[in-house]
């Protein structure tokens, strides 16, 4: 048995934390290690209570989520941090993901979505909530996030299916299985899809593919 993943939840509303706190104690994979009301407050307790993952929300009074993690990738905190949060925008989740985030779930998931979440980013893969993946965000990415005229051929419809199961951090294996493929050739498409979105690693792929809403229905 594995040992469960050490969570620091970080929400400025004490009323909410608790309600998460007492969702994750349901679960065997996930042991809370400690709270947070604001990014300073994170920051401290990351030392404190060395955490495998953070649960972050985004508004918050003072240092707010963003700031948070761009704090952490100045002091090069590398650990892996979940957004969950009630902010259905595609804008905040690539500032978020382009912050450092990992993964990014709105607060109506289930006690089992969320520990999945969890899981899949303390595992180094990448999570979008898939209703935020369908909406094209309005702000333009800079710093080899690339531009509509980098994208070099049209993703085929099974390139598609397969990066938006990499959107909702999937492995290779996973996908596979899911779509009655071989793991060589998912790979295979994984590598077609990086190179047509110029995209140097999957999270860069699902970050330009949301840009271009490359996976609305």
């Amino acid at each position: 048995m594995t040992d469960p993943v050490r969570v620091l939840i970080v929400d400025d509303q004490h009323l909410v934390r608790q309600g998460i706190r007492g969702l994750l104690e349901l679960s065997s994979d996930v042991a809370v290690t400690g709270e947070a009301a604001n990014g300073d407050e994170a920051l401290r307790a990351i030392g404190e209570t060395a955490p495998d993952v953070m649960l972050l929300d985004l508004r918050m009074p003072g240092r707010d989520g963003i700031s948070t993690l761009e704090e952490m990738s100045l002091r090069g905190i590398d650990l892996p941090v979940l957004v969950l949060t009630t902010f259905d925008d595609a804008d905040l989740v690539l500032r978020a993901i382009r912050a450092g985030a990992r993964g990014y779930l709105l607060k109506d998931v289930t006690l089992d979505q969320l520990v999945e979440g969890i899981r899949t980013v303390a595992s180094g893969r990448t999570l979008v909530h898939p209703a935020l993946t369908a909406h094209p965000p309005r702000v333009a990415l800079h710093e080899g996030f690339g531009s509509p005229d980098m994208i070099d051929g049209a993703l085929t419809e099974r390139e598609t299916d397969v990066l938006r199961l990499v959107a909702g951090g999937y492995s290779n294996r996973e996908i596979a299985e899911m779509l009655h493929l071989a793991p060589g050739t998912v790979k295979n498409h994984v590598s077609n899809v990086l190179v047509k979105l110029g995209a140097r690693d999957r999270t860069q792929a699902v970050l330009r593919a949301m840009r271009h809403g490359l996976l609305g229905e």
